[in-house]
């Protein structure tokens, strides 16, 4: 969604789920350099992560398809670094993988810095709450008419009473003096 969205020079307000960052000690995705021209990782110490070391005949072996590629190091390269215990102390080699819209979650990651940002998160806060009322409250979990044509009359009637309660709230009903 996010490469379909940058692609059409749409700014992506939505948040990124990233799980790239470690909490061990041990380096992450962003401390290896990316070289879009000979399509590998760049270690610190200088060794490159490539995904395929040769031609596959057999394609099960070959790219998965799936939207994720992995890098990976050479065991004996890994094996000899001074800093292995930084990068990869419970395996042989460090493995690295990258999605196939990587830029567009960067633009989208660049983005969630900003000040627009932040505002359109707290409006879209505001909308997801008047949803999640209307299900949970006004019953809307659920449609009983059938069709679009139901479905629009029973969501107009869930957004009337919702409006009504707002009023309701703003403009308190008159006290009545009581006779004694």
């Amino acid at each position: 969604m996010l490469g379909w969205l940058v692609d059409r020079d749409i700014n992506p307000h939505i948040p990124v789920l990233d799980k790239a960052g470690r909490t061990d000690g041990t380096r992450s995705r962003i401390d290896y350099e990316w070289d879009p021209g000979n399509n590998q990782y760049i270690c610190p110490e200088g060794e490159p992560f490539k995904q395929f070391r040769r031609n596959y005949s057999d394609p099960n072996r070959g790219p998965s398809g799936k939207g994720v590629a992995k890098y990976r190091a050479l065991k004996h390269t890994c094996q000899a670094c001074p800093s292995k215990m930084k990068c990869c102390p419970n395996a042989d080699a460090r493995k690295i993988t990258r999605e196939e819209h990587e830029e567009a979650r960067q633009v989208a990651r660049d983005i969630a810095k900003t000040t627009q940002y932040a505002i359109s998160m707290r409006l879209r806060k505001k909308v997801e709450l008047l949803f999640a009322h209307l299900k949970r409250i006004l019953g809307l979990g659920r449609l009983r008419l059938r069709g679009p044509c139901g479905a629009n009359d029973e969501c107009l009637l869930a957004a009337t009473a919702h409006n009504l309660r707002k009023l309701a709230k703003i403009f308190p009903a008159p006290q009545q003096m009581r006779k004694a």
